[in-house]
């Protein structure tokens, strides 16, 4: 524990989780978009009628394309929110410079609108005034509901996603991997996967294990159902 969650513990009795540091979404997002993804492709491949090396010939080229595509675009797409954001907070820079005096009533305005009587919202902003980058954070919060110092991490979002992706992406291709050549011991072995998955991402929820849990085992199935249906049509079909 560091010495500021030590500190915290003893003033108010708890602790908070980090939620500002960009992993897990995207580490939940590319566990079930892996696990979802590579059941759904084995149900449409296998119903389709490939060979048990087709179907992990596909899983592996949809496990490493997948993985890669996950990191490229977490990372291009949290790094565009921080710039955003970069450029957010060098526009309000340049207005708290602009008119100090506008900035500072704005500033009375928003503590009065959160319950401070007028006289102490005058002179609570005036003393906070006094550091501009104390100011700038207050008006970042307040305007924009972000705080300047814990921007999530392009590349944390990045490294979860992938690894966690391929993970879950593996889990259907276990028992072919392993010499099964059977396509309903590949797909319990996602759905397995599906519901540890859920009931582990409930932990960070106020969610039952057991409701995460069935909640993604029911959706990653409704997908396989889809693609083992487009498969068996399309296997029919080329027959």
């Amino acid at each position: 524990m560091t010495a500021s969650a030590a500190e915290e513990t003893d003033t108010h009795g708890h602790t908070h989780a980090d939620v500002s540091g960009g992993w897990l979404r995207p580490a939940v997002f590319g566990a079930m978009d892996g696990l979802v993804t590579n059941t759904a492709l084995v149900a449409g491949v296998g119903g389709g009628g490939a060979a048990p090396r087709a179907i992990v010939l596909a899983g592996v080229a949809s496990l490493v394309a997948g993985a890669i595509s996950m990191a490229l675009g977490e990372y291009t797409s949290v790094k565009t929110q921080n710039e955003q954001l970069d450029l957010e907070v060098a526009k309000e820079r340049r207005e708290l410079q602009r008119n100090p005096g506008g900035e500072l009533q704005e500033l009375v305005h928003q503590l009065r609108t959160r319950g401070v009587d007028e006289d102490l919202a005058q002179q609570v902003a005036v003393q906070l005034s006094r550091d501009p980058e104390t100011a700038l954070r207050l008006h970042v919060v307040a305007e924009m509901g972000v705080t300047v110092d814990d921007q999530p991490s392009p590349r944390a979002a990045a490294l979860s996603s992938l690894l966690t992706f391929a993970v879950g992406a593996a889990v259907p291709l276990v028992p072919y991997l392993l010499g099964s050549t059977l396509l309903w011991v590949a797909l319990l072995s996602g759905g397995l996967g599906l519901a540890v998955a859920g009931a582990l991402s409930s932990r960070f929820t106020p969610r039952p294990w057991w409701f995460a849990g069935g909640r993604q085992l029911l959706f990653g199935a409704l997908a396989s159902l889809a693609t083992y249906l487009i498969g068996l049509a399309i296997g029919v079909t080329a027959t």
